[in-house]
């Protein structure tokens, strides 16, 4: 039986989705030249778990440090107006998780089940993370760009053994 329509399968050495050199946004093409940790930004307990992953951020060491970080607003995990959050420093293993806490990789029953979490104070923190941060969220943000610039105060450290994963031009490193 002869499928309903034909589809012609063609192999691009370019991106499909990807605009021509010309029609490229020069911003998003220097910055992602930057290298970024990424992580995963999760708060909650149990069922009411949430998280996002996060690339945009920066740590500023002083009494008390703080970490700003700019936000998707419309996200799932700001909508929960967490008032801590565990910043998640992930590690070279956690590339599928990143996507999943990302949006962007299947997780099916959510992507809390991909590692093996433990409750703080502040949020879920991930086990064989290359580290974190325990954050207390200030309450004002402002809008840049695109997102929400959140900041918040760094009330504990842990550093993991693993090395950090670094996204760069699109693609972990």
């Amino acid at each position: 039986m002869a499928a309903p329509y034909a589809c012609p399968v063609t192999i691009h050495p370019d991106h499909p989705f990807m605009p021509p050199t010309g029609d490229r946004d020069p911003l998003r093409r220097l910055r992602g030249r930057m290298p970024a940790p990424v992580t995963v930004w999760a708060s909650g307990v149990d069922a009411d778990r949430t998280g996002l992953t996060v690339s945009s951020l920066i740590v500023a060491n002083g009494h008390p440090a703080h970490v700003l970080g700019v936000i998707d607003g419309d996200s799932d995990w700001w909508g929960s107006a967490p008032e801590a959050v565990v910043v998640n420093l992930m590690g070279e293993q956690h590339r599928f998780l990143a996507d999943a806490f990302a949006g962007t990789a299947p997780a099916p029953g959510g992507p809390f089940r991909l590692g093996s979490w433990t409750d703080t104070a502040w949020g879920p923190a991930l086990e064989d993370s290359a580290g974190w941060l325990g954050v207390r969220l200030l309450e004002e943000t402002r809008e840049v760009g695109w997102g929400l610039l959140v900041e918040g105060v760094v009330e504990r450290v842990e550093v993991g053994e693993a090395d950090a994963l670094i996204h760069l031009r699109g693609r972990y490193e």
